[in-house]
């Protein structure tokens, strides 16, 4: 009955099954979760306050196509995300920037620095934490260990339960000194956040009489693979058309190699009956506490209620076992990745297994990232083939 069957009904299952649905092929989507979106996924809860199931997701793309592509299933409010981190007790913007400067340091001292960042880079660059490190001036050096102490070192541990530089060297360059006085968290051209919620995005785009959906599903239960002949079997029937892994790659091949590490969180929700719990949408926590950030959703939906809903973040190792966790990070380590190429040696024996997304790519992309690579994997790999 079907050309396609997708495994998962996250971002990028979503969108290669609204562009395959859009050439006349039929489409089967199997989902795990009672609900569409994967980790995009938002819903009104018992107390009508509009929350991210998953952790806050703001939408932020420099691509043009992206922006397009999505606009055809929302429009937007427009939102500029901006973080606080809890430094030495005072509350300053963070990625640390020349605002964050005046904040933890005198005044005097702060102008000093202000200068030599200018001086040296010029306004509204991004420096990361290694290049301050690896200057001669004594206070640029000073600068680039505070933040890498107080902002930097205790959140990624919590994180990621590991050190800065057990993570590697990638993490590390990441970390960066904005000089600027643009507090925003993301630069990126277009940002926003859905009018009316995420989880319509996706009804819009399975709104197709070639798309079938399956929740709740098992796709083990009905996607065997045939390690012989190197294809699939649909309900024990030799599956002739494509499938489509969004999912983990270790459990398609019954991690018969091992177990992909992987990040996740314990989400912990608390409603107040107040307006506004505290006085931005994302608060850090570095050095404080064991979650890394408390996040309040009504500062980014701009939903008006007497009530709040804000979830705390608290980082822990994924479990494969444990049916309640959710695989969020992959953890960048040249074993992780060395294991990660033994699956994907493995799935280029199948022919017809097309893989896609965050969690068949072993990789972590941002919801831009996500969409970029569902269509230029249906531009590359799926249409030329229709």
């Amino acid at each position: 009955m079907f050309d396609f069957i997708i495994i998962g009904a996250g971002l990028t299952g979503c969108i290669l099954a609204e562009q395959l649905a859009h050439t006349g092929k039929r489409v089967l989507i199997i989902e795990k979760k009672q609900h569409i979106g994967g980790t995009c996924y938002d819903y009104y809860n018992e107390n009508g306050v509009l929350v991210h199931k998953y952790g806050p997701h703001i939408f932020n793309t420099e691509s043009e196509k992206v922006w397009k592509y999505i606009n055809q299933f929302t429009d937007f409010r427009i939102y500029h995300h901006r973080v606080l981190g809890v430094i030495e007790g005072k509350k300053v913007p963070v990625p640390f920037n020349l605002e964050s400067l005046h904040k933890v340091f005198p005044t005097s001292y702060a102008e000093v620095l202000e200068k030599k960042l200018l001086r040296k880079y010029g306004m509204n660059v991004k420096v990361p934490i290694m290049d301050l490190q690896n200057q001669e001036d004594a206070d640029l050096k000073y600068l680039a260990n505070y933040i890498y102490e107080y902002v930097f070192l205790h959140y990624t541990e919590k994180q990621w339960g590991m050190t800065p530089e057990e993570v590697g060297g990638a993490a590390m360059a990441r970390i960066p000194f904005y000089v600027s006085r643009d507090d925003r968290y993301f630069q990126n051209r277009y940002q926003g956040i859905p009018t009316h919620g995420y989880t319509k995005i996706f009804e819009r785009m399975l709104d197709n009489p070639n798309i079938h959906l399956m929740l709740n599903t098992n796709y083990h239960d009905i996607i065997k693979c045939d390690m012989e002949k190197h294809g699939f079997l649909f309900s024990n029937t030799a599956f002739t058309g494509k499938v489509i892994y969004t999912a983990p790659l270790d459990e398609l091949f019954n991690y018969c190699y091992g177990n992909l590490p992987y990040r996740t969180l314990d989400f912990v929700f608390e409603t107040y009956d107040q307006e506004y719990y505290q006085e931005i949408c994302t608060v850090n926590y570095p050095n404080n506490y064991d979650f890394t950030r408390i996040t309040e959703f009504k500062h980014m939906t701009g939903q008006i209620h007497t009530k709040t809903t804000i979830v705390k973040e608290y980082p822990q190792q994924y479990d494969s076992e444990n049916k309640q966790m959710e695989p969020y990070y992959p953890i960048p380590q040249k074993e992780n990745e060395i294991l990660y190429s033994n699956y994907l040696n493995l799935s280029k024996q199948f022919p017809d297994l097309i893989l896609s997304g965050r969690l068949a790519d072993y990789k972590y992309y941002t919801m831009s990232e996500t969409i970029e690579k569902a269509l230029s994997v249906f531009e590359k790999e799926l249409k030329p083939n229709i």
